[in-house]
């Protein structure tokens, strides 16, 4: 593979960290955003060889003199890996709508602030690689995830309009879909709304407990998680999203099965709304 430059978002913890790490071992440049001098410091001592950039990506209008500096400092970039974001966990009626709206900013419009500060660069290279993390959260829904799976919902659906408005420049758009791996987002990174409607307790309290046990022993490995982004964007061909993780590909599987039925369940009545 060519050697590459890297822009990375959030590249001091959990996948941003992970692919960073490996992008730099296949020899790569990396760029990576940190959002404060503390997260610098902590990704300095684990990647010295990292090009740190502060970057908020909820400051949308200081974003493209950031990208433009960082490409000055260091050359055009070629991938850019949106990966800063985290995760909200809490019941719709229990959360205030501004822990949703602050969601929509880092997950969404933070994600995109970010791709269309490069999308004119690539555009006028004719090359270039997006790589949107979204989630299997973008597929499918989980009791609990509304903010969450809400945001990567619509980066989902955002990817794949970025995808065949760019593909005539030759700039290459996926969204990453990975299912549980082993970071930080069930733990210290998530946002947790307090309870305070008994109703729902039977329902959403085993799947808090769940979590809260299962994290840390996530199947998914960062690590292979990397190894197959610098595969992603080594491909010529790649695909529109990438499902990364069995529990991924299973429960997206799923979920098609049951739209499948539900269309054909529903299939008269959506056919007698024309004429």
């Amino acid at each position: 593979m060519t050697k590459q430059t890297f822009f990375i978002t959030g590249a001091n913890s959990g996948f941003g960290l992970a692919i960073a790490q490996a992008a730099l071992g296949a020899g790569h440049r990396v760029i990576g955003t940190v959002r404060s001098q503390t997260a610098r410091a902590s990704l300095l001592g684990q990647l010295p060889d990292v090009c740190i950039v502060l970057c908020d990506v909820t400051e949308f209008d200081r974003i493209p003199a950031i990208v433009a500096q960082a490409e000055e400092d260091h050359g055009p970039v070629d991938v850019l890996i949106n990966n800063a974001g985290y995760g909200h966990e809490g019941i719709l009626e229990e959360s205030p709508l501004e822990e949703m709206r602050h969601q929509f900013d880092v997950n969404v419009f933070g994600a995109v602030a970010v791709a269309k500060a490069f999308l004119p660069h690539f555009r006028e290279r004719r090359r270039g690689f997006i790589v949107n993390v979204t989630s299997m959260g973008g597929l499918i829904t989980m009791p609990g995830l509304a903010s969450y799976c809400g945001s990567k919902f619509a980066l989902q659906g955002i990817s794949e309009v970025m995808r065949t408005e760019m593909a005539p420049f030759g700039v290459h758009v996926t969204a990453l879909c990975p299912g549980s791996f082993r970071t930080d987002w069930a733990g210290r990174s998530m946002v947790r709304t307090e309870r305070s409607i008994g109703d729902y307790d039977t329902l959403f309290e085993p799947i808090r407990a769940a979590r809260h046990e299962k994290n840390g022993r996530q199947l998914g490995n960062p690590a292979k998680l990397a190894a197959a982004v610098l595969q992603l964007v080594a491909s010529d061909t790649p695909p529109p999203q990438l499902l990364l993780g069995n529990d991924a590909l299973q429960l997206v599987r799923d979920r098609l099965s049951r739209l499948e039925k539900e269309i054909a369940d529903w299939e008269e009545l959506t056919r007698s709304t024309d004429g």
